[in-house]
């Protein structure tokens, strides 16, 4: 075979490789999102104050739910360093370690939500209708937290394992469920946007209770100890302390976004609220390549194969700038059409076809942030992708509140995250050019 051959034949091998595991991530990742698309609109149809309270209880849940994404980036890094150092019931117990960290963390934020509700809805200064309804939604959906944290140490402990399939069949089937029993309780019971938040409950503790025992029944085949081991959990909190702080920076600023958009008024947070759907859409749709990152790049540091390591990484950047452009065009193709399907509200429809343009333009950079990100994250990175986290938001933060003084509206403050966006990309480019990320073995 000659050299050229060759060539061709390892570079077809490392894009099997990254989309055996990307495409079904691809397919499970998106399938909340079109959750979260599909309950704009449904509860747009309501109205449009329905619409922007529902924007508020989805960051308030988004932050609490994005601030312990670790449980899932963390357990999918560990298991899989693990998994390639050759130590299977060491990589499930580490697993089940997180799994526990999920349950307890989930059950204090739902307490926490509940008790502090009033007051934190106040900080985004809307009005009584609007912050009704984000109660009425948040009541609800806050006692599901302690089953979306378990679905995301679950998921993050069988992606880990190279299984990206049964995190896709759960899923899909059970969002489907979601979807209709949504339907079901907002306009055949008559719930309003409390029966959204009814069926998304419901939906999710069946989520977590079918991955949770796939995980349990692996552990068993394999003769891993199921018992609580505090050590274990504590070890957890400790490993993810670093994508706290990373994801914080994210949220912060997502959520200095909503609370700018909000001093807006209605019209202006409920596009919002539509517009950071389809981009939540879009980033989880981008983020199957960031996951099959975390899987392949922690196994193969793990192995301590540092050449394929770079040659994955530069190929899953080729991807991810490619997914971009991809769906940067087939949003601004879509514009004429999205509109219509979030709100019968004429104001919305216009204001939100501008804000989309915005996102078209953002998203290839996002891209290249995304599988960066993964890649960091896989080869337990974090206390620099929390110093790159801290100088993008230090970078956006001054122009979204120049963006509030001065009154420039929506698509101006759509433009100033496109600048976040920018900074992420430039940090994590400037880490994946050195080697200094590239730690070995178990360590």
């Amino acid at each position: 075979m000659s050299a050229t051959s060759s060539s061709r034949a390892s570079v077809r091998a490392l894009d099997r490789e990254i989309f055996l595991l990307a495409v079904p991530t691809f397919a499970t990742l998106v399938s909340e999102p079109a959750l979260l698309l599909a309950d704009s609109a449904i509860i747009g149809h309501l109205g449009t104050t329905e619409l922007a309270g529902l924007g508020i209880a989805g960051n308030l849940l988004g932050i609490l739910t994005g601030l312990s994404i670790f449980l899932a980036y963390g357990t999918t890094g560990t298991v899989a360093r693990r998994l390639g150092a050759g130590d299977l019931r060491f990589a499930l117990a580490g697993g089940l370690d997180g799994m526990v960290l999920a349950v307890l963390l989930g059950a204090v934020l739902c307490g926490l939500l509940q008790l502090l509700m009033p007051t934190v809805i106040g900080w985004y200064g809307v009005g009584p209708e609007v912050a009704s309804a984000a109660r009425s939604y948040l009541r609800i959906a806050a006692c599901g937290l302690p089953s979306l944290l378990l679905i995301l140490a679950s998921t993050g402990v069988l992606r880990g394992l190279q299984d990206t399939r049964t995190p896709l069949f759960v899923a899909i089937s059970c969002n489907v469920i979601n979807i209709g029993l949504n339907f079901l309780f907002v306009y055949g019971f008559g719930l309003g946007i409390a029966g959204s938040a009814t069926g998304s409950l419901i939906a999710q503790t069946g989520s977590a209770v079918l991955l949770a025992t796939v995980v349990l029944r692996g552990a068993r085949r394999n003769h891993t100890k199921i018992s609580f081991h505090p050590r274990g959990v504590l070890a957890a909190a400790r490993s993810g302390f670093w994508l706290v702080i990373r994801t914080a920076t994210l949220q912060l600023s997502i959520t200095v976004t909503t609370a700018v958009a909000a001093g807006m008024g209605a019209i202006a947070l409920a596009t919002h609220q539509v517009a950071n759907s389809l981009w939540t859409f879009l980033a989880f749709a981008l983020d199957a390549l960031a996951i099959a990152a975390q899987a392949v790049i922690g196994r193969y540091l793990g192995a301590g194969d540092v050449d394929l390591v770079r040659r994955l990484t530069r190929r899953m950047i080729g991807w991810g700038v490619l997914a971009g452009v991809i769906f940067g065009l087939v949003v601004t193709l879509a514009r004429p059409w999205v509109d219509q399907l979030f709100s019968p509200d004429p104001a919305v429809q216009e204001l939100l076809r501008q804000v989309l343009l915005v996102i078209a333009c953002i998203t290839p950079l996002a891209g290249v942030v995304f599988v960066l990100d993964g890649v960091l994250i896989g080869a337990g990175d974090g206390r620099y992708l929390a110093l790159a986290g801290l100088i993008a938001m230090a970078s956006y933060v001054p122009l979204a509140l120049l963006v509030h003084g001065f009154g420039a509206g929506l698509v101006w403050l759509w433009i100033a995250y496109g600048v976040f966006i920018l900074a992420r990309m430039i940090t994590l480019v400037l880490r994946a050019r050195t080697d200094r990320w590239m730690r070995t073995g178990l360590a």
